[in-house]
């Protein structure tokens, strides 16, 4: 099954659970784009890397404070589990199901 689609996700941040939608785009290559899209903005995905079932990426926050996040997730069936790590932040879960 493909890792590509709309995922309906929650991270567990320090400002409390932070709902949005990951957006992922398979590009054939073992490369994706996409983006997270929530309540504080979207942030695109940079150097989005595909093994198997095994996604990480890299996203540029500006809201509440620039930083760069690091994402690594496995899609399995139609769950989504992952992390991301925000620096001095540490490692913060995030986890979603397939839209559709």
């Amino acid at each position: 099954m493909s890792v590509a689609g709309s995922y309906d996700c929650v991270t567990k941040t320090p400002m409390g659970d932070q709902k949005s939608v990951f957006t992922v785009t398979d590009n054939g290559d073992g490369t994706f784009t996409g983006s997270n899209a929530g309540a504080m903005g979207s942030m695109d995905v940079e150097n989005g890397k595909i093994n198997g079932n095994n996604l990480t990426w890299t996203m540029n926050m500006t809201v509440p404070m620039p930083m760069k996040l690091e994402g690594s997730a496995t899609v399995d069936g139609d769950t989504l589990t992952g992390s991301i790590n925000a620096g001095a932040f540490g490692s913060m879960a995030m986890n979603g199901t397939r839209q559709g």
